[in-house]
C-alpha cells in the first residue's frame, strides 16, 4: 500500500463525530480512549462536544463539522450511530479522504428524536458519497439493539463500503475499540508493527 499523504502533502487528519446522547463525549464509548491513541500515534484528531447533543440536528451538525472541526479533503470521519448518519450526509457535499462508518442506518426506524434530526427527509445520494471520499469503511454488529442488521446492510449495498462484521460487539459502545484502531492505522502507519493498540 502506498504511503497515505494527501493534498498539498498534508498528513490525514482524523475527526471523531459520536452519536447523540453520549454527554461529554471524551468519557462516552470508545472515542476518547480512539482520540488519545490517534495522537499518541503522532496524528491529528479532533474530538469536540456537538451542538444539540440529544438530537443530532443535520442543520447544527453539518456546519459545525465543516467551521469547528475543519473536516477536508485530507480528513477521514469516524462517525458512530447519528455521527455516521452526519458523516454521510456531509459526504453528499464536501469532499473528504475518507468515512468510517460505526452503527450506520438509512431510517429513522420509526423514532420520532431521529426523525427530528433530519437526516433521513430525503433519498441518499449514494453516488455523490463514493464520488467525494477515498475510502468508505463500515463497522457492524448484527446483534445491534438499536439497529437491525437489515438497515446496515442496505448502506453497504449503497456504498460498497468495507466491511466489517461482527455478531457480538452490539452498538459498539464499550469503552475501547482496537478492531477499529488497527484498521486507521493502516493509514498511518505504512511498515511499522500496531503495538500499543489495545
Amino acid at each position: 500500500m502506498a504511503s497515505h499523504k494527501v493534498d498539498n502533502d498534508n498528513q490525514i487528519k482524523f475527526v471523531i463525530v459520536p452519536g447523540n446522547g453520549a454527554g461529554d463525549i471524551t468519557h462516552a464509548n470508545w472515542y476518547g480512549w480512539l482520540s488519545r491513541k490517534l495522537k499518541e500515534a503522532g496524528t491529528v484528531c479532533e474530538l469536540k462536544n456537538m451542538p444539540d447533543p440529544i438530537t443530532a440536528k443535520e442543520s447544527e451538525w453539518i456546519p459545525f463539522m465543516k467551521k469547528e472541526l475543519k473536516c477536508d479533503q485530507n480528513t477521514i470521519i469516524i462517525g458512530h450511530s447519528s455521527g455516521a448518519q452526519a458523516a454521510m450526509r456531509y459526504a453528499e457535499t464536501h469532499k473528504v479522504y475518507g468515512i468510517v462508518l460505526v452503527s450506520a442506518c438509512v431510517t429513522d426506524m420509526g423514532d420520532e428524536n431521529e426523525r427530528a434530526s433530519g437526516y433521513y427527509n430525503r433519498p441518499w445520494e449514494w453516488e455523490k458519497i463514493k464520488e467525494n471520499t477515498k475510502i468508505l469503511a463500515q463497522f457492524g454488529s448484527t446483534d445491534d439493539p438499536f439497529i437491525p442488521w437489515s438497515e446496515q446492510e442496505q448502506v453497504v449495498q449503497g456504498l460498497g463500503t468495507t466491511l466489517f462484521k461482527y455478531s457480538d460487539k452490539g452498538h459498539f459502545m464499550n469503552s475501547r475499540f482496537p478492531e477499529l484502531l488497527k484498521y486507521l492505522f493502516s493509514f498511518i502507519h505504512q511498515g511499522k508493527s500496531s503495538e500499543g493498540i489495545e
